[in-house]
């Protein structure tokens, strides 16, 4: 596991001292209440890394938005999902590292070592680097952040249309008040994490923090 200093912003320093071609690799979803984890691999083109690339949590909507349509079309990538269903079989952890797994494995070129955001060394079937604050350190990573926020946000817009009124096309599936009170109100549905505990609690307890 690496961690290193705050730095102006993510180069690749960490992808050029492993054997190329190397894939960074983030998720977004983990703890949201309702919605699938979504994780994408990126491998940049050194010659075409697009400007401003950061921690996806960093950026604005704008922001995000331009970027993931820069790193489309100037990088390899892949972008997978796992289920609600999946993430109440496996937890949300192995969610998240199936996911992960399923975007490395749809990447090509096959990458030949993979930066993952955090300090998970999840089974990606290749050699692999935990990065804790990777988003802000890899590019790679920061291009795997954006298109994994930006993939999921369009998913959970679509889920709105097919569970309308928790408001997921706003919240994105977190637990906001206006999502507690709509579960309350609407109780769940099948989008919904039922085996969080902290969300079992929330309808116990009537939506109430």
């Amino acid at each position: 596991m690496t961690r290193r200093a705050d730095r102006d912003g993510p180069d690749l320093t960490l992808e050029c001292a492993r054997p190329a071609p190397v894939c960074g690799v983030d998720e977004a979803g983990r703890g949201p209440w309702a919605g699938p984890v979504c994780a994408a691999a990126v491998i940049l083109d050194p010659a075409r890394v697009p400007e401003g690339l950061d921690d996806s949590k960093r950026l604005t909507a704008a922001a995000r938005a331009r970027l993931a349509g820069e790193i489309r079309t100037s990088a390899a990538y892949a972008i997978a999902f796992a289920s609600v269903a999946e993430i109440a079989e496996l937890n949300i952890v192995g969610a998240t590292g199936l996911a992960m797994r399923r975007a490395v494995d749809a990447l090509k070129p096959k990458p030949a070592f993979a930066l993952i955001d955090g300090n998970i060394a999840f089974d990606l079937g290749l050699p692999v680097q935990p990065v804790v604050g990777g988003d802000g350190l890899s590019a790679s990573i920061a291009a795997a952040s954006i298109l994994a926020k930006t993939a999921r946000d369009e998913e959970m817009v679509a889920l709105d249309d097919v569970h309308p009124g928790y408001g997921f096309a706003i919240h994105k599936g977190y637990g906001v008040p206006a999502h507690a009170e709509a579960l309350v109100r609407l109780g769940p549905c099948a989008a919904h994490r039922m085996s969080y505990q902290a969300l079992q609690r929330r309808l116990a307890q009537g939506g109430r923090t």
